[in-house]
């Protein structure tokens, strides 16, 4: 049999499409200017790609409240519609019918009173509902400040020490002074007394959170309707309060709708929440829905023509893709009521069961349970001086897990902790998993000798995620 010997012109010479250097010895990636020429679609792709590896595994990140995963049809669902703009009803009218349709049902989730006749918009977030929600409590209580004759130049808010950023980044961007209850104790969030205590004629609402990003706790909502009520009629204060729902908003509807927070309260006048958060949509969609009409100011609303049509718009941002109210409503309709309670109530049996598991761990002491939001936080007991939450989020951060560690809020910066999101996509067998190493690095941690060296300089920072 002869042989073949295998040379160059045996084999057709094919161009490596990585690594690209070998290609083109003067190609480089530009970090602060634009190139004078293009690399072209493929090598662009694989650049940044490579360069992606180095972000962490989404579906491991435990310190998110975002959704990180969702079915692949809403994926491409989204893909195929993502060159739709939102605020261009005219041109894409399914598209704005689809948007009225979510809020139509979010208000319905909610338990809006049909004859109020709800109104509401889609946001890019929670960030930028609760600032229109804000805005539209300071143009109430501005008016009613007119109508009576009275000084409109010192309004306030007032809410936990626990608060979202986006609310302290409201007060300070449309000049309203921020009222916060401190933590106290074993309180670690707004406590109704306290609240009340800060309210005063300027106050133009207060703000109570359906889910806290520091330990995943409901704040009283009814209870403290109950006592504004009792101010009011002490007083004379009328009181307006609005939820922060961006994580409960779409929880509590599902697996614990006997709780009354939202519209069932007649003085809640407005809700927002995050679709993409437990509405279990990809980043960034979120939902402002107002009890009624005259909640909304009507000189907050805008009309605008040069896109084709006379169009109300109320929103801080105007163009931004359509594919995620579309996602919203795809959800919607793919989960149903029982899908969402199916998968929401999932997310909690997993949370409770990590909880459960960590808190037979000698060194940990829960805060909360996940037993509300299916989030928890945890905490290292006082007789650990070996080392500090923060190496224990370290040592996981080095097996994929981002689990955040951070200080309370005012009174109790002392509290330092770690904390747990639990969202589709995350499975017993994951959380069994996480369990294992977090037990292996912590009885790594429990044999140390002495402090590790890093304890002593360990930033000390309030998590506002």
């Amino acid at each position: 049999m002869a042989l073949t010997k295998h040379t160059k012109h045996h084999r057709p010479h094919r161009p490596l499409a990585a690594p690209i250097r070998q290609q083109s010895p003067d190609a480089h990636i530009p970090h602060s200017r634009i190139a004078d020429h293009g690399l072209g679609e493929q090598v662009s792709y694989e650049l940044l790609t490579n360069e992606l590896l180095l972000d962490g595994q989404a579906r491991l990140n435990l310190a998110t409240f975002v959704t990180t995963w969702m079915p692949s049809m809403a994926a491409r669902l989204m893909d195929e519609t993502a060159d739709k703009n939102m605020i261009d009803k005219d041109e894409y009218p399914q598209t704005a019918e689809i948007e009225s349709r979510c809020v139509n049902i979010i208000a319905n989730l909610w338990h809006a009173d049909e004859a109020e006749q709800a109104t509401g918009c889609s946001t890019t977030g929670s960030s930028e509902a609760a600032m229109l929600a804000g805005l539209a409590m300071k143009w109430r209580w501005r008016e009613r400040r007119r109508a009576s004759g009275k000084p409109t130049g010192d309004p306030n808010i007032v809410m936990g020490a626990n608060c979202q950023v986006c609310w302290e980044k409201f007060a300070r961007y449309f000049d309203v002074e921020l009222r916060l209850v401190p933590m106290e104790g074993d309180r670690y969030h707004l406590g109704v007394e306290e609240a009340v205590a800060l309210c005063d004629e300027n106050t133009i609402g207060v703000v109570a959170i359906l889910g806290s990003t520091f330990d995943g706790s409901y704040e009283p909502v009814k209870e403290l309707s109950t006592a504004l009520d009792e101010l009011e009629a002490n007083t004379g204060l009328d009181v307006p309060i609005h939820v922060d729902g961006a994580s409960g908003g779409f929880v509590a509807p599902f697996i614990q709708p006997d709780l009354e927070w939202d519209f069932r309260i007649p003085r809640v006048k407005s809700i927002n929440a995050s679709g993409h958060k437990y509405g279990l949509v990809y980043p960034g969609v979120g939902w402002a829905i107002w009890r009624n009409e005259e909640s909304l100011p009507e000189d907050l609303i805008f009309d605008v023509n040069y896109l084709g049509g006379h169009m109300p718009t109320f929103a801080l941002n105007f163009s931004r893709p359509g594919s995620e109210v579309i996602a919203q409503y795809f959800m919607f309709l793919s989960l149903g009521h029982e899908g969402y309670r199916r998968v929401i109530q999932n997310a909690q049996d997993v949370a409770t069961h990590l909880s459960s598991e960590i808190e037979k761990l000698a060194p940990y002491q829960l805060l909360t349970r996940g037993d509300e939001l299916p989030v928890f936080a945890f905490t290292l007991k006082e007789d650990v001086t070996n080392y500090t939450v923060y190496d224990v989020s370290d040592r996981l951060r080095q097996r994929g897990w981002l689990v955040p560690a951070y200080s309370f809020p005012a009174n109790r910066e002392d509290l330092n902790a770690l904390r747990i999101v639990v969202r589709a996509g995350m499975t017993m067998d994951m959380a069994d998993l996480l369990l294992t190493q977090l037990t292996e690095e912590t009885s790594d941690l429990e044999s140390l000798d002495g402090p590790l060296p890093s304890t002593k300089s360990l930033p000390h920072k309030a998590f506002a995620h």
